[in-house]
């Protein structure tokens, strides 16, 4: 087959879909691997991302928030802690090394560790095609019926964001990595004030370039993005009242004790991985309070002390409307919002008029059938109806194929809380590049 990249004949032994920090930390793994080999034994990868450029949830690079995982956590370090890709090495670059330091600290600013994403996604560069929307993912039967081969359609935009052309490209793997999409609960939908926290600074800042009055702004959900949505909207609009809606009493604290921690360790995925299916849902369940619907403490008390503060001077902004649900959102005057928020304990409704609802209520994992089509047709699934996937995260198939599909995320039913977070994101490249090499045909 023509690639459209190179002008020659070519077949890719992986191509990655998405561009996030698990595919940059493959990508990364592939080009350290590459160092020092001959052009033929160097693995052809490609990654195609559909933004035009590096971005990792952007919309919540609130300037004071921090990581939640340790720098150390990095894209390579527990891949290879003498890697010239680490965070140390960002920061060395940047001339900020003795100063991180100083502070005394684990965990980075998020808007720094995108910088660090950013720098070393700049640095492979040559490996991603940007602007790269994916469509298909075909399998290619030979004529004994066996799938050595997927081709990888995507639709490629020039940088004024006009559709070029469609692109196919032929590759023996494929490693799936499109991250998480925006949750909505039933009966909402999004809207010009009605956004996802996942693009609460853009919109919020419009919003005050527009110079529209924001008088209330309500944020649903109990977890660790809503409390920062409700910090950062107290702060941003001084004059309005900020509602937080939650279902929970109060705010749970996020269990960061060395020992839960523990559940993040990639020996940890081992234990998982071979457990029993009800092992592996007590082991979620005893932890959730590691990950899901959970604020760090600083953050909470910070919150609880500006509600106090606010409660002594008389002039009361921050609000916690606790054991509540927003059970409905209708027009309102002025182009605002009536958003209906039921007490559930005695289903009392009281109607807020509000200018933003702010929905921080997480993510879901990406439909895999709706993007790999046939391809999806070739995948086995688990009594539950879940893909089967094997440790070293490719996705078990009929007999008759030999390609590789690799997920890097939406694994949490096979692999644990680890899925969908950083924390073993650079071993995870080390095992998914360790069984694409192992997988290689010889020459």
């Amino acid at each position: 087959m023509k690639s459209p990249l190179t002008g020659s004949d070519v077949i890719h032994d992986v191509i990655g879909i998405g561009f996030g920090p698990s595919n940059l930390a493959l990508s990364i793994a592939v080009e350290e691997h590459s160092t020092g080999l001959s052009a033929d034994r160097r693995l052809n990868a490609l990654f195609l991302e559909r933004q035009p450029r590096f971005g990792w949830h952007r919309g919540m690079l609130i300037d004071d928030a921090t990581m939640q995982v340790s720098f150390l956590k990095d894209l390579v370090t527990l891949r290879n802690p003498t890697s010239d890709y680490s965070f140390l090495c960002f920061l060395r670059e940047r001339g900020r090394l003795i100063d991180f330091l100083n502070q005394k600290t684990l965990f980075p600013l998020r808007m720094e560790f995108h910088e660090y994403f950013e720098w070393a996604a700049a640095r492979v560069s040559h490996l991603v095609s940007y602007g790269s929307e994916v469509v298909s993912v075909d399998p290619v039967r030979g004529d004994d019926g066996e799938v050595a081969f997927f081709d990888v359609t995507s639709r490629d935009t020039a940088g004024s964001g006009e559709t070029v052309t469609r692109r196919t490209r032929r590759t023996r793997n494929v490693s799936v990595a499109m991250g998480l999409e925006p949750h909505v609960p039933p009966g909402l939908e999004l809207a010009e004030r009605v956004w996802h926290n996942s693009e609460l600074i853009p919109r919020a800042t419009r919003l005050g370039e527009a110079g529209a009055p924001v008088r209330r702004a309500v944020v649903l959900g109990a977890g660790q993005s809503a409390a920062e949505a409700v910090d950062y909207l107290h702060r941003t609009f001084p004059e309005a009242e900020v509602c937080s809606v939650f279902a929970k009493y109060g705010y749970t604290p996020a269990d960061d004790s060395p020992f839960a921690n523990r559940i993040f360790d990639p020996e940890a995925v081992d234990v998982y991985f071979s457990a029993p299916s009800e092992v592996k849902q007590s082991l979620i369940d005893y932890h959730r309070s590691t990950n899901y619907s959970v604020v760090d403490m600083e953050l909470i008390e910070a919150l609880y002390a500006t509600s106090y503060r606010e409660k002594v001077a008389g002039r009361e902004r921050l609000r916690f409307l606790n054991v509540s649900r927003v059970r409905a959102v209708d027009p309102g005057a002025d182009g605002g919002l009536e958003v209906a928020v039921e007490f559930l304990p005695t289903g009392e409704r009281q109607v807020l008029a509000a200018d933003v609802l702010v929905l921080a209520t997480g993510y879901r994992p990406r439909d895999l059938a709706s993007l790999l089509g046939e391809a999806a047709k070739l995948c086995l699934r688990d009594d539950g109806d879940a893909v089967r996937v094997g440790r070293d995260h490719r996705v078990e198939t009929l007999p008759e194929v030999t390609a590789g599909l690799y997920l890097q995320g939406g694994t949490e039913h096979t692999h644990g809380l680890t899925s969908t977070l950083l924390s073993t994101v650079a071993v995870r490249a080390e095992e998914i590049h360790r069984s694409v090499l192992a997988g290689r045909p010889p020459d």
